[in-house]
């Protein structure tokens, strides 16, 4: 029996605590939770923010077939080193889990390495090819429960297949991801469709583009009544598009990820593909508007999407360049650089976007919990005061294609615990498998 008690951590901002763990569980939370346990380890907690362990939906982990990008088991790693206890991997592999036996694989990769809690999404058309419905019905029924279905890294930009998708998953309370991009708006774009591109000569992605998907979206949403979910939300329009589906009622949720929070399309100036990325790096004032989407909570999460790629696809020319940034390993930094240190999140909202809430949109029941006596020992422990730059070399990715490279982030994790087990201990990864 593992026993551990978290001494004076600030749970989510607001409450100082000592916390109790037994095996997979917190046991008790309060001034008299040291009595619940017999020996136990000890943390000190002083001065660290206390979170549910963060929760990803939208993450690619590249195996099977791209294990020369990254492995489940790096993957698993670096979302550890996150403060991640659970992540979503995309179906975008080789083969595409577009069936059973591929997202059976994922989760029993994700239960070997043991860092977190990998729950697989589902392809919508089968080989993401955008033709045919993939086996929805046999991955949701299947022993991993795939509610989560996506063919992202592509928009499924039939709209009678969307319908039919979203139909379909709606009898296992599914929802479907969509990558909102118009194939035929952005054959061969490069960057952000602005006086930039034009000024750096190259091929312009407009944000109408994304915005037209949506659009198209939310409407089948409501005439379905089924749930959809907007990866990688990244324009001003498109929050504006989400806000008014959800003062209509239409049940659609969105996120945003890190590198949209804080880049701008300023970065190619530089034409490192470092920073090229889908959907591409918008203007200040896209950012502007995605930060207050998120205050306001028309955004409801941040979504890493973790893209892992080998050296030689960004170490080349722009055009040449691969599409994708790492994210696991940089996200709660960034979020707490762009929105806590400004005021624009409390930490309460910050547990809301980078737990909760992702994991009641991927119905993931044993994450995104409160901390508090009964619920499962997710937890990560963050120190908001240390300032750290980024390194790619000492990040556990296999990859190092962080956007973020050298610059100064707030935050450190130094402990995830992953059902009672840590996965973190002082800021450095265990090795336990």
């Amino acid at each position: 029996m593992s026993e551990i008690l978290i001494s004076g951590a600030n749970i989510e901002g607001e409450q100082v605590a000592d916390i109790a763990i037994k095996d997979e569980k917190i046991v008790a939370v309060g001034p008299d939770a040291a009595s619940y346990l017999e020996d136990p380890e000890r943390i000190d907690g002083s001065g660290l923010i206390a979170l549910p362990g963060l929760v990803d939906l939208h993450t690619h982990l590249r195996e099977p077939g791209q294990e020369n990008f990254e492995t489940v088991r790096t993957g698993s790693q670096a979302a550890a080193m996150g403060g991640y206890t659970c992540v979503h991997a995309m179906a975008n592999t080789t083969p595409v889990a577009d069936d059973a036996p591929v997202v059976e694989q994922v989760q029993a990769l994700g239960d070997e390495a043991g860092y977190v809690q990998v729950r697989p999404v589902g392809a919508v058309s089968a080989g993401l090819r955008g033709e045919h419905m993939a086996a929805l019905g046999a991955m949701a029924t299947c022993k991993s429960k795939v509610r989560v279905f996506s063919d992202d890294g592509k928009c499924v930009h039939d709209a009678l297949l969307m319908r039919h998708a979203l139909e379909y998953v709606r009898a296992y309370d599914g929802v479907v991801a969509q990558h909102a991009q118009d194939p035929e708006l952005t054959e061969g774009a490069q960057m952000n469709e602005s006086a930039l591109s034009d000024e750096l000569g190259l091929k312009g992605w407009p944000g109408v583009a994304e915005e037209s998907i949506i659009a198209r979206d939310v409407m089948l949403a409501e005439l379905t009544k089924s749930r959809l979910h907007v990866c990688h939300l990244s324009t001003a329009r498109s929050v504006e598009l989400v806000r008014w589906a959800k003062e209509r009622g239409i049940n659609v949720t969105a996120e945003v990820t890190p590198h949209h929070l804080y880049l701008t399309e300023e970065e190619a100036r530089s034409y490192d593909p470092l920073y090229k990325v889908n959907p591409p790096l918008r203007s200040a004032a896209d950012v502007e508007a995605v930060r207050a989407g998120l205050e306001d909570g028309t955004i409801d999460i941040v979504g890493t999407d973790h893209a892992p790629h080998p050296i030689e696809d960004k170490d080349c020319d722009w055009q040449s360049g691969a599409f994708g940034m790492t994210g696991l390993e940089t996200a709660l930094p960034v979020v707490i650089d762009t929105m806590v240190n400004t005021g624009r999140l409390t930490w309460g909202q910050v547990a809301q976007v980078l737990s909760k809430t992702p994991a009641k949109i991927g119905r993931v029941a044993d994450q995104g919990q409160d901390i508090a006596s009964g619920s499962f020992a997710n937890v990560t422990l963050v120190d908001p005061t240390i300032v750290r730059k980024v390194d790619p070399s000492s990040q556990k990715s296999m990859s190092t294609n962080t956007p973020f490279v050298g610059r100064e982030l707030p935050g450190q994790i130094k402990y995830t615990l992953y059902r009672g087990k840590m996965t973190v201990r002082d800021g450095k990864l265990v090795n336990f498998n």
